[in-house]
């Protein structure tokens, strides 16, 4: 036996070396797969109408237009970059100081949104307020809407940003009510106040995610929204829930499993007004519900069993129809950039068809789509640490100056006597 391992002995060290190196290449091989770094780098993919307002927009944000340049080693993973949004929201975020303002709505409820007045000047002189609505059980006080004031009010811009109702943690509901994916009332009730409160104030409308979808949906719902609104911006909303539905529920992208983080989250907004939801005062809500809230694991379980019964909706399916701004959006006649990203792991590539379609069809319509971003990421960076600012938190501010510039000038093009001559040559 001693010399038999003798004799097999001067082989094992090679056979392990060659063990070591097929395990670190099987390393190498994962985590260039997982953070896709054989991707290439691109400009976005822009669709729209080749009018003169989009020639013009397309010209003065140049950003657009360039390479979207994430960090190296981690920003072409769309999981990378959704995960870091997800759990730190941005680096570095300022703290914006702004007031806190409470709406008293029909049915009892309160709604809230916290106001920050400008830094300076805006480019134009004008007085330019941004009305945002946050993503999904989001409020004014998350690190990505924090950064994205801070740098919208250096640029001149009063910003009002809603809190989604039952989202901040210290405020207490006072009906039993919610926020859902396409009520526009807290929405509404804010820019109802903005334009009271500041009657030369003209509006640029951002929404994020969820958000985006309100907001589309408010100025689509009734023209009338659409008043002193000098351009509206959507950023990774996925614009139909029902179309999403069945996407949610598919393993592509581990999409099951955002599907299941995005629901415990909800459970745990749900349950903190448990006292205000299933209460004497809740007409609409039992027990039973509340038990089938502890056993769901999808948001559309969530969906079906609660949210849809705050505004009576007889089905899942009618709740979808009824709130998504894909029934509402061909409405919206102000300037609209809509934003996505091809590896956004929560919003389907075939939910994409309904902006490229849009933007096709309508001439006020630019539709975005970047190669990397994840949902809500768009961060910058060398190699490794990202930038406080992101590509996104730019693309907005950005395409606002260059509608409020094209604005300004249409008083100069209106006393000329060939107007659309004078658009074309912008």
């Amino acid at each position: 036996i001693s010399s038999l391992l003798m004799t097999v002995s001067p082989d094992m060290p090679a056979m392990f070396d060659g063990m070591k190196l097929a395990a670190v290449a099987t390393v190498l091989y994962i985590i260039v797969r997982c953070l896709n770094l054989k991707s290439p780098t691109a400009a976005p993919e822009i669709t729209c109408q080749d009018t003169a307002l989009n020639r013009y927009l397309l010209k003065s944000c140049s950003i657009l237009t360039k390479e979207y340049i994430p960090p190296l080693l981690w920003g072409k993973s769309g999981h990378f970059q959704t995960a870091l949004y997800g759990k730190m929201g941005r680096v570095s975020s300022p703290h914006p100081c702004g007031m806190r303002l409470y709406l008293p709505m029909q049915d009892g409820a309160t709604a809230t949104f916290d106001l920050f007045e400008p830094l300076g000047d805006h480019l134009t002189g004008d007085d330019i307020t941004m009305v945002i609505c946050p993503g999904i059980g989001n409020h004014s006080e998350k690190h990505y809407i924090r950064t994205f004031v801070g740098y919208s009010q250096k640029q001149g811009y009063r910003c009002a940003v809603l809190n989604h109702l039952g989202a901040l943690p210290n405020i207490e509901l006072t009906s039993p009510r919610m926020f859902t994916y396409g009520c526009t009332w807290e929405f509404s009730a804010m820019v109802s106040y903005i334009k009271r409160a500041f009657p030369q104030t003209r509006l640029i409308v951002v929404g994020f995610s969820l958000g985006g979808n309100i907001v589309c949906k408010f100025l689509g719902e009734n023209q009338a929204n659409q008043e002193k609104v000098l351009c509206c911006v959507s950023v990774c909303q996925g614009y139909s829930a029902l179309r999403a539905q069945e996407t949610f529920l598919q393993w592509d992208r581990c999409r099951r499993l955002y599907n299941f983080l995005m629901a415990d989250n909800m459970k745990k907004i749900i349950l903190s007004h448990r006292g205000s939801l299933f209460g004497t005062r809740s007409r609409k809500m039992e027990i039973m519900d509340l038990s089938r809230l502890y056993t769901a694991t999808s948001l559309m379980q969530i969906d079906d069993n609660i949210m849809r019964k705050f505004h009576g909706h007889d089905s899942l399916k009618e709740y979808y129809e009824k709130e998504s701004c894909v029934h509402y959006i061909h409405n919206v006649n102000v300037p609209l950039l809509l934003v996505n990203s091809s590896d956004d792991p929560l919003v389907h590539e075939s939910l994409l068809t309904i902006p490229r379609t849009l933007a096709e069809k309508k001439e006020n319509v630019i539709f975005v789509l970047t190669l990397h971003g994840g949902h809500l990421g768009f961060f910058e960076g060398a190699v490794l640490f990202p930038q406080p600012l992101t590509w996104m938190d730019k693309v907005i501010v950005s395409y606002a100056n260059a509608i409020c510039q094209w604005q300004k000038q249409q008083p100069q093009c209106h006393q000329a006597t060939d107007c659309t001559e004078l658009k074309g040559k912008a």
